[in-house]
């Protein structure tokens, strides 16, 4: 019986690891095993930035695949948390019979409440630092072109 909760929570507390595709898909998910490398690259981008600070390029590439998979991942959380119990048992548990499938309750709804949370908070954030670099770059290079 794979729960509805768990499967939340997972998507919530190691997404950007991919733990809810391996609880849910089992360790041959390929999805699971490659969701790790943006994570890792936008942590190693974020160690640039507090080591090498703002002005270094590739941080600020780097940076924001970490913020759009946390922010997808959050999604997914959403999703799994807000899916009706009906459909989740016949997507994740369809062998089980209808009697021993249980209800969600709170804990995919405090896991949704959490995600939308964090997921919007680092999707602005993303969105917000790529735009201010972005445009610090167009203005130095104007800057450049006009000297």
């Amino acid at each position: 019986m794979k729960s509805k909760t768990l499967a939340t929570w997972a998507a919530v507390v190691g997404g950007p690891f991919g733990l809810h595709r391996f609880y849910l898909h089992g360790l041959n998910d390929w999805l699971g095993w490659l969701l790790p490398v943006p994570t890792l690259l936008g942590a190693w981008g974020l160690r640039r930035v507090a080591e090498l600070g703002q002005d270094d390029r590739l941080a600020w590439v780097l940076m924001p695949l970490l913020g759009f998979t946390v922010a997808a991942t959050m999604l997914q959380a959403i999703v799994f948390g807000l899916m009706p119990d009906e459909r989740w048992h016949a997507r994740y548990n369809p062998d089980a019979p209808p009697d021993a499938q249980p209800a969600s309750g709170w804990g995919a709804v405090l896991g949704v409440i959490v995600a939308l949370l964090v997921g919007a908070t680092v999707l602005m954030s993303t969105i917000a630092f790529s735009g201010q670099r972005y445009f610090e770059y167009q203005v130095e290079e104007a800057l450049k072109m006009s000297q």
